[in-house]
């Protein structure tokens, strides 16, 4: 199956920039696309320093939606929005102040690749923080979602006036350039190995872990394992795997597999031949156009979720959100824009603010769902209960307000 490669590099135009990080395309552009993709042939989308925020997340939702293998080259450095201190990739118009506005939203991201099927995933960062991103990482991992094996590095912040190189992308791009593809961990080991080489000293990311290691920030082997952190090249702490509980006696050993998703509850609905991970057996399905029952299985576990956790507990919204998104996949973008609005209104009568990225993801994707709707007489109620929304949530996007009221009054004159 053909494979998908999507490369991004973006840094401020300006003063603000950390790092040249359109440099290393000229350099992966020069790779074979089945070779970028590890896959017999690959569809390439490149993206040098794009400018609007919105049109990255087009590309991005096209690149996830893709069947078959999703490999990210991502390059770029990281700041905080100064309201949520949420991070962003700052785009070619990001200034400290406008970043909420003009960068990417790293939730995005994460929150495009999370119903792809597991294993089908590759992210490769080079990415390189200010000062205020660094202080936040420090405490808080850079979430890509359970499913995205997770390989790169994340630069501390550099002299003032200095624009870094990104050094470990290009040793990536120099490798694949000679023609073989290794698995990703080890093309991952190959390139610390240079960079190391070249004498920077740089904070190397685990696999599957998107979180900045540093000498005075080590990560704790796990209670018991008598593991201690190994020091990588450049002097980065990285943190052994976990090792898996011992098997009860008589029962089959558990396999450990690179990039394997967190733990489900261990309360699950009791369905035959349910896989373990619930979200492995709902992607399958999609894959396979069992809508029917992807929905019906999402449906199991929402309803654990509000009888173990309540009805607006961040659980049960997961599960509706998954069903938002089902709808979706499926054609039915009636359901899926009124799941969502379901969603944002529990997320705010739970007291959730309405610049909350939950609760602006929710609206927004409600919005582009009613768009969708061809119906007439079902476009406008819920035309209506979503411009009522979007006087509370006008999100980031200018003139979304508007745009509801627009389509309202042309839906007015159809039958």
């Amino acid at each position: 199956m053909p494979g998908t490669v999507l490369l991004l590099a973006a840094s401020p135009v300006g003063r603000g920039r950390l790092v040249d990080a359109a440099s290393v395309l000229p350099v992966l552009a020069a790779v074979p696309p089945a070779v970028l993709a590890g896959t017999d042939t690959a569809n390439v989308v490149e993206l040098a320093d794009p400018l609007e925020p919105q049109a990255v997340l087009t590309r991005l939702r096209a690149a996830a939606t893709a069947p078959g293998p999703l490999t990210l080259f991502v390059t770029g450095q990281l700041q905080l929005d100064r309201r949520q201190r949420l991070p962003h990739l700052a785009l070619a118009r990001t200034t400290p102040a406008t970043v909420r506005y003009t960068g990417l939203p790293w939730h995005w991201l994460r929150e495009e690749l999370r119903l792809r099927p597991p294993g089908s995933t590759t992210l490769v960062a080079d990415l390189h923080a200010d000062a205020e991103s660094w202080a936040w990482l420090g405490a808080n991992p850079l979430d890509c979602g359970r499913t995205t094996a997770v390989y790169g590095r994340i630069a501390p912040p550099r002299g003032r006036r200095t624009v870094a190189a990104p050094t470990y992308m290009k040793a990536v791009a120099t490798i694949l350039r000679s023609g073989s593809r290794p698995a990703v961990d080890q093309l991952h080991q190959a390139a610390v190995t240079r960079v190391a080489a070249d004498g920077e000293v740089g904070d190397l990311l685990l696999p599957q872990h998107l979180v900045p290691a540093q000498q005075q920030w080590p990560v704790p082997a796990p209670a018991g394992t008598g593991q201690q952190p190994v020091v990588a090249p450049g002097g980065a702490f990285v943190q052994p795997p976990p090792q898996p509980a011992p098997a009860p006696a008589g029962a089959a050993e558990p396999v450990a597999a690179v990039g394997a998703p967190a733990a489900v509850p261990a309360a699950r609905p009791s369905a035959p031949g349910a896989s373990p991970d619930p979200h492995t057996a709902i992607s399958a399905a999609v894959k396979d156009g069992r809508h029917r029952e992807a929905d019906d299985l999402a449906a199991q576990w929402e309803r654990q979720a509000r009888d173990t956790h309540g009805d607006g507990s961040d659980q049960a919204l997961h599960w509706a959100e998954v069903r938002a998104d089902l709808a979706m996949f499926a054609g039915d973008a009636e359901r899926s824009c009124r799941t969502w609005l379901t969603v944002a209104e529990a997320r705010l009568a739970a007291g959730q603010p309405a610049d909350a990225p939950a609760v602006e993801a929710a609206v927004d994707r409600a919005h582009h769902q009613w768009g969708r709707i061809g119906d007439p007489a079902r476009a406008r109620e819920l035309g209506a209960a979503l411009a009522e929304l979007r006087r509370r949530v006008p999100g980031r996007r200018e003139g979304a307000l508007d745009d509801v009221r627009g389509r309202l009054r042309d839906l007015q004159t159809q039958v």
